[in-house]
């Protein structure tokens, strides 16, 4: 092959369009003998020029995988910590802290491991053996050294091992729904293209190899599938939130060692390098108090327990971060096929032509028919047939299957009084042709059938003769659709009512799908995206036009692989959180690029594991709960991420502003490692607390949770500051400090301790909603509890002087009016906050509608 050395990738010449040339071009660009076959030497040659018909695979270390999981600002914060604290000698913290840090990349690796299976499976249907015509006698070989130019035999059973040009034999019935999602196995004959992938159900041919390896049809969606993907929003989330409390403790830490450094240098002669390492570490375990080192496992563990509460719902999640997504999602782009269908044929009233009776027409068409074959359309005849025993009254002669020349099955047939009869059934025109009625019932044929189709159903003729075949009786015809599942319906009105827009999408012809969306209520403009997409548009980057027909769209008819994956990556760069629904290997590469990928019922393992999500039950239904569940879980997520946001400020301000203005640590490093501990493991089960399940779809707004937490933590710094500020003043009045018994400055520090931790935990009371504290939905028990018992060992570790200073009971009395009453103000100040912000998103909003009105009018 002399321009052997130029190819594409992994499969065939480049400037020869094998798809759709004649076969005898196609059979001469490859120089190939559809005879003899290649010889093998031939065949060694282009498999080294060619490379072997296998999926490429890209090798990572594992070492390099495990490396990842501990690069970020969270991870970078988390280790900082670690270190800190080997470098101070408190080995117990350390191991705290490094046992959260080994937890959240083993979750990560777990979850990289579900993910990177869809790949594999893909890989697992490629056909493993072939038979190939190679110096005149078939054999079998490996698929894996299938070339180019190769002649292939293709039968009933046999995975199709490569993208073939037919060439030879009558016909063959192929299953490619896998691939392209149509409902019904594809009719081929010679000069018709076989997908790599794709399952013989009937008939035996031969082919010439256009395409192998990553070139095919199946290689292209596996390269789809291995480029797919988003970083996750809950991820990008924990970095915004890592770098903003990064800076705000890099600039106050700072600060305080600038007038630390100034008074020690500047106004003391005394200063040396105790005090310097002084500083250092108090700067240090300072640090380890800011940095939220059970965020990432708060995260991984209320999404795992909402995969447990999802679990039951028979839903099974294989990465917990698309949970999170879920709630965010805007649009639902849902396959039609065996998800919004029920993907069974099924066979509508008669139209009756020269039969009285629709059972007499279901009669005749199951009479030239074998349930044996399995035959979808077969097995929708002869379930619409009411008398299941009728048949066992004839006697079968002889039957002839179907074939794409003569576009119908024939029996012969014998009754009960040995009268022979043969009856027909296939493509309406093919059985107008066979019968020849009359003018006027060939045109009622014909009309009936463009009625039916622009319906969206298929159409069957059915007709039968008495004499031997020599005229023939045009029974009528009978409507076959795929009808909508009876929850569908229901299940897309329920989503639209939560703010979640659904658009179809399938591999069946335009009229189909149309109707099928008018029956379920979506809408009737559907895209045809084999005419709407160009034959070479990549689909990373979706021109505008396009783009924009997207959005518009109700759904999308005739799709290829490609075509869903660009259809969810738009919506995506349009700033849409998508998810996707599908069972086959064409939906893998959408399914794994979506937000939320959700394999239905009985999807293929490619399927499965590219998706996020995977229903054990038939239908959608279940997505209505994940969605539900997914806003409960972003509430609790939401939450948490408010108060640690506003806690560490609080801190932070706190040591800050009474070492730069009184001269006095309010807390002692001792202190500050203990209360980040009692502050934040038990504050991990907030995972089950109560949450409302929001309207309309929720996401990520950072500058809102930050301004919300910002506000709070300020908030929390005059509570903390000012109760600082009344100790000093209680200490400075003699009778006062007497009836507190507040004596020193030691005790005063246990004073701020029991503030910030029972004051945190009270705060979380105000963060975990949007409106008052004290309106339902009330804290779930666990998390109830958990506050309780946390409050109760503050007060008896401050009451008792274990590891802190003792103050007394009265003391502790007084600091918790004084935290009830700052509780009551904070939830004033959240609800403020809020509804100053709804108002000004109002008058964003307004004015952005008048601008896109204005637009619109011109």
């Amino acid at each position: 092959m002399a321009d052997a050395a130029k190819r594409n990738g992994n499969g065939g010449p480049v400037g020869s369009d094998l798809e759709t040339l004649p076969v005898e071009e196609v059979l001469s660009s490859l120089k190939t003998d559809p005879d003899k076959g290649l010889s093998d030497d031939e065949a060694r040659a282009r498999l080294a020029t060619y490379g072997p018909n296998a999926l490429p695979e890209k090798h990572e270390s594992f070492a390099r995988k495990v490396l990842n999981y501990f690069i970020g600002p969270i991870a970078f914060m988390i280790e900082a910590a670690a270190l800190v604290s080997a470098f101070l000698g408190r080995w117990d913290d350390f191991a705290i802290i490094f046992g959260l840090l080994i937890f959240n990349a083993a979750l990560e690796l777990w979850q990289d491991r579900k993910a990177s299976s869809a790949l594999a499976a893909l890989k697992q249907s490629l056909a493993p053996q072939a038979t190939v015509l190679r110096g005149g006698a078939f054999r079998t070989v490996d698929a894996a050294e299938l070339v180019p130019g190769d002649m292939v035999q293709i039968r009933l059973g046999a995975i199709v091992p490569a993208d073939l040009r037919l060439v030879s034999g009558d016909f063959a019935s192929i299953d490619q729904a896998a691939l392209t999602g149509e409902s019904l196995p594809a009719t081929k004959k010679a000069g018709d293209e076989a997908y790599s992938g794709s399952v013989v159900k009937q008939g035996e041919m031969t082919g010439v190899v256009i395409a192998t390896g990553s070139n095919t049809f199946f290689g292209r969606t596996a390269k789809l599938v291995a480029g797919a993907g988003s970083v996750g929003h809950a991820q990008r989330a924990m970095f915004q939130i890592g770098n903003f409390l990064i800076a705000v403790a890099v600039v106050l830490a700072l600060i305080m060692v600038a007038v630390q450094v100034y008074r020690d240098i500047v106004l003391s002669d005394t200063w040396g390098v105790a005090d310097a390492l002084d500083i250092l570490q108090f700067v240090l375990i300072l640090l380890v108090a800011s940095i939220p080192v059970a965020m990432p496992a708060v995260f991984s563990i209320t999404m795992a327990l909402g995969a447990l509460a999802l679990s039951k719902e028979k839903a099974i999640v294989s990465r917990l971060a698309a949970i999170e997504e879920m709630a965010g999602v805007d649009i639902l782009c849902s396959d039609k096929t065996g998800t919004l269908t029920k993907n069974q044929l099924t066979i509508g009233d008669s139209i009756l032509l020269a039969a009285t009776d629709g059972q007499e027409v279901v009669l005749a068409a199951v009479l030239a028919s074998k349930e044996e074959d399995h035959d979808v359309i077969d097995s929708a005849v002869i379930a619409a047939l009411k008398d299941r025993d009728a048949p066992k009254a004839y006697r079968l002669k002889k039957f002839v299957p179907f074939d794409p020349v003569s576009k119908r099955t024939q029996a012969t047939l014998v009754d009960g009084s040995e009268k022979e009869i043969t009856v027909a059934k296939g493509a309406p025109q093919a059985i107008v042709d066979l019968a020849q009625p009359p003018a006027e019932i060939a045109e009622k044929v014909t009309q009936t059938v463009a009625d039916l189709g622009a319906k969206g159903y298929r159409a069957l003729g059915v007709a039968r003769s008495e004499d031997g075949g020599k005229s023939w009786s045009l029974l009528g015809i009978l409507p076959m659709f795929d009808p909508p599942r009876d929850d569908s319906k229901a299940t897309i009105d329920l989503a639209q009512a939560k703010g979640v827009s659904v658009k179809m999408i399938t591999g069946d012809d335009t009229a189909i799908a149309r109707e099928t969306a008018r029956q379920l209520g979506l809408g009737t403009n559907i895209v045809a995206a084999a005419d709407a997409f160009p034959k070479d548009m990549d689909p990373d980057n979706v021109p505008d036009h396009i783009a924009d027909a997207i959005e518009r769209a109700d759904g999308f008819a005739r799709v290829f692989p490609e075509h869903k994956y660009a259809i969810v990556k738009a919506l995506q760069e349009r700033g849409h959180l998508v998810a996707m629904t599908g069972d086959g290997v064409n939906d893998a590469p959408a399914l794994k690029q979506a937000d939320c990928g959700t394999a239905v019922s009985g999807a293929t393992d490619a399927a499965r594991g590219a998706a996020d999500l995977i229903l054990t039950a038939p239908g959608l239904s279940v997505i209505n709960a994940a969605i539900d569940e997914a806003r409960r879980i972003f509430g609790r997520i939401t939450s948490y991420t408010v108060y640690r946001i506003a806690l560490t400020m609080d801190i932070m301000f706190l040591v800050v502003l009474s070492t730069v203005f009184l001269e006095f640590q309010p807390l002692t490093a001792v202190m500050i490692v203990i209360m980040s501990l009692l502050d934040d493991l038990p504050i991990m089960t907030i995972a089950y607390d109560n949450t409302a399940v929001a309207e309309k779809p929720i996401r990520w707004q950072m500058p809102r949770l930050l301004g919300v937490s910002a506000v709070l933590g300020l908030a929390s710094v005059v509570q903390s500051f000012g109760l600082l500020l009344i100790g000093m003043e209680v200490l400075s009045d003699p009778a006062e400090a007497a009836y507190f018994q507040l004596t020193d400055k030691s005790h005063l520090q246990t004073v701020m301790f029991l503030q910030l931790v029972a004051g945190g935990h009270l705060l979380l009371l105000v963060t975990r909603t949007r409106d008052w504290f004290f309106k339902p939905p009330y804290p779930a028990t666990p998390l109830f509890v958990a506050i309780v018992a946390t409050q109760l060992l503050a007060v008896l570790m401050c009451g008792f002087g274990w590891i802190v200073p003792a103050i007394s009971w009265t003391l502790i009395a007084w600091v918790w009016v004084y935290l009830l009453a700052w509780l009551v103000v904070l939830g004033v100040v959240r609800v403020l906050t809020e509804r100053f912000l709804d108002h000004r998103t109002g008058k964003w909003a307004r004015a952005l509608r008048l601008v896109n009105a204005g637009l619109q009018s011109r």
